[in-house]
């Protein structure tokens, strides 16, 4: 006998065998047991996900006899009657399966309906399935409405299809339509496992999810790549040999690649991509496994239990909750945003490996410099989150009470990050020789050394040891921020020339977006545009981009404008902005952030700090209310 692909011996011959299409099965065995039975079922989905063998199923439920003969309509076929083994055989005369990408004219459909009239011969229902019914032309759908809406009482229509979009709709309203989903890759795994495990067939975990996942949620592919890989392996399915088959790239160059960028080494980034090139690896492949590693990165950092609870035997997943503890969430955003976008400048270039390099390179260009910022993690890079309870407050990782004015920002501590920011320059008595970052809750920044030696009396918080080293009685009054300036530099966005026209623009754009009258691209031109003049209903505006000046975007600025009673009619010329809506909020912000740092730099307590411990707020941790 010939040897049967798996995709076929394995395919159901029960809904009790049907995996990953729990949502049908369900409401299919309801119906059948309950008797509440429709005339037509649509069902649509990916290739591969079991519509062909959904509308078997339900044929052989319809027309089982049982065992003995004595069977009626049931969810669980026998299986082993005459109308079960024939509809599993493709013989059963009551069964009418029409391929409609090669039967798609109206004469195939007509010839079809011709045996509508006709009751059935062996079974107890007629079941006309037709495939891929969206290739039907509009004269063949046309042709069969009228029967698909009132069809005899032993007549039942089952429609697949991979493409419902271009199904008519006067077709889908007579049907009742269950879209079958793209199964998980985890979902294949288990399957892949039972199916080998009944063959008798070695194989390695990891070179079952990389068939997984390249089966894309299709179970006739992982199956059908199951037989490639076993004729490949000689009979052993092991993960060396499936990513040879697949083509794939090893997701350890992926994970150096995405180490490397973490820290910035470029080197590294350079001499992976030249490997990949190498051993002949592709590059949009590489790109492809980068995002996946990196949409899991995110989650990982999002939900750190879900990092908690990785499985122990699946390495790639313990890496990657590694990754995700060491790379930034905003630089896991960016570089996801970039490897998506980079696989379409792939053919751009001419040569896919320099494009390549470009993509991973451009990271490392919009990466902040180490010796500019303060990096931020989510945890300690040698530490994964245990679980999601927050860590105990110790006296080392507790920063002063905040000053009155500010608001909370929470961000974890990274003692080995902390870095120095450039700010103006600090006077010696202010500097200590070794520097660590307190950073809690809605406080500033402070850097400093440890406090001078005093009795080992353990202090109950901070509080308690400023007060065995100051008393309130030594406290400084309110001084000005000479000796420590940390005045934000003002934009350039925040100044602007005030004009009276500028005056009733802010007031009517701050009406506007405070009454949701404007969004998106409308609400962005109206804040980045001038007002010059007003001729009664009529208003000059001035923007400096023109992706600004659109139509639509000025069309429904004038609707807005003309609903509030303010213009009836608008013109937008492209020029030099002195004076906008968003200008004025930037300054503002820009004052507001003026005068918390004033709060924090006048605060006797800061002041204390700074005077006996030795310590100093790095910019940019204050935030004004």
């Amino acid at each position: 006998m010939s040897y049967l692909v798996l995709a076929r011996k394995y395919r159901p011959r029960n809904f009790t065998e049907m995996v990953g299409q729990e949502h049908v099965v369900q409401a299919l065995t309801n119906a059948l047991t309950q008797q509440r039975l429709h005339h037509a079922y649509l069902f649509t989905g990916t290739r591969g996900v079991g519509k062909t063998t959904v509308s078997r199923i339900l044929a052989k439920s319809l027309n089982c006899q049982g065992a003995d003969g004595q069977g009626g309509i049931t969810a669980t076929p026998c299986g082993v009657c005459q109308a079960c083994t024939d509809i599993d055989s493709g013989r059963f005369v009551d069964y009418t399966e029409l391929d409609a990408a090669s039967n798609r004219g109206v004469d195939e459909v007509q010839s079809l309906l011709e045996q509508a009239v006709y009751k059935p011969v062996q079974g107890r229902f007629k079941v006309f399935m037709i495939d891929e019914v969206h290739m039907l032309t509009n004269t063949a759908f046309n042709a069969m409405l009228k029967t698909l809406e009132e069809p005899p009482e032993y007549l039942k229509f089952v429609l697949a299809t991979t493409d419902p979009q271009k199904v008519p709709v006067t077709v889908l309203s007579r049907c009742l339509q269950f879209n079958l989903r793209p199964m998980a890759p985890e979902t294949v795994l288990d399957h892949l496992t039972q199916v080998l495990a009944a063959e008798q067939v070695p194989a390695e975990p990891q070179a079952l999810r990389l068939l997984a996942r390249a089966a894309r949620g299709s179970m006739r592919d992982a199956l059908s790549l199951t037989d490639q890989a076993i004729a490949f392996g000689s009979g052993q399915l092991q993960e060396a040999g499936v990513r040879q088959m697949l083509g794939s790239v090893d997701r350890s160059y992926v994970f150096r690649l995405i180490d490397a960028l973490a820290l910035g080494d470029g080197k590294t980034v350079v001499e992976t991509s030249d490997a990949l090139r190498l051993n002949g690896l592709s590059a949009a492949s590489t790109l492809e496994e980068m995002s996946a590693v990196l949409q899991r990165m995110a989650v990982y950092q999002a939900v750190p239990q879900m990092a908690a609870a990785v499985d122990a035997n699946d390495p790639e997943a313990q890496e990657t909750a590694r990754l995700a503890s060491v790379l930034p969430a905003d630089e896991t955003q960016l570089l996801y945003s970039l490897c998506l976008h980079g696989r379409g400048e792939l053919g751009l270039a001419p040569d896919e490996y320099a494009a390549l390099t470009m993509v991973l390179l451009r990271l490392l260009a919009f990466k902040p410099a180490a010796d500019s910022v303060e990096k931020k993690t989510l945890t300690r890079p040698d530490t994964a989150p245990k679980s999601p309870e927050p860590a105990a407050v110790t006296p080392e990782s507790r920063g002063p009470l905040p000053p009155a004015g500010l608001s909370a920002r929470p961000v974890q501590i990274a003692n080995e990050y902390a870095v120095k920011s450039p700010v103006e320059p600090v006077p010696p008595a202010f500097v200590a020789p070794d520097s660590v970052a307190f950073q809690g809750r809605g406080n500033p920044v402070m850097e400093g050394a440890a406090a001078p030696s005093r009795p080992e009396v353990p202090p109950p918080s901070p509080l308690g040891a400023l007060q065995q080293a100051a008393s309130p009685q030594d406290l400084p009054a309110p001084s000005v921020r000479s000796s420590v300036a940390l005045s934000t530099p003002v934009p350039a966005s925040a100044r602007y020339t005030p004009t009276e026209e500028g005056d009733v623009w802010h007031a009517t754009v701050q009406q506007l977006i405070g009454a949701e009258a404007i969004t998106a691209l409308v609400r962005e031109l109206a804040l980045q545009s001038q007002l010059v003049a007003r001729d009664g209903p009529h208003w000059l505006l001035r923007v400096e981009r023109e992706s600004l000046n659109q139509p639509s975007a000025r069309e429904r600025l004038r609707a807005a404008l003309d609903a509030a009673g303010h213009a009836g009619q608008i013109s937008v010329e492209v020029g030099t902005v002195l004076d906008s809506p968003a200008r004025r909020n930037a300054a503002a912000a820009a004052e507001r952030q003026r005068v918390a740092e004033e709060i924090v730099m006048n605060d006797p307590y800061v002041q204390s700090l700074v005077r006996d411990l030795g310590a100093k707020i790095v910019p940019g941790s204050i935030q004004p209310v």
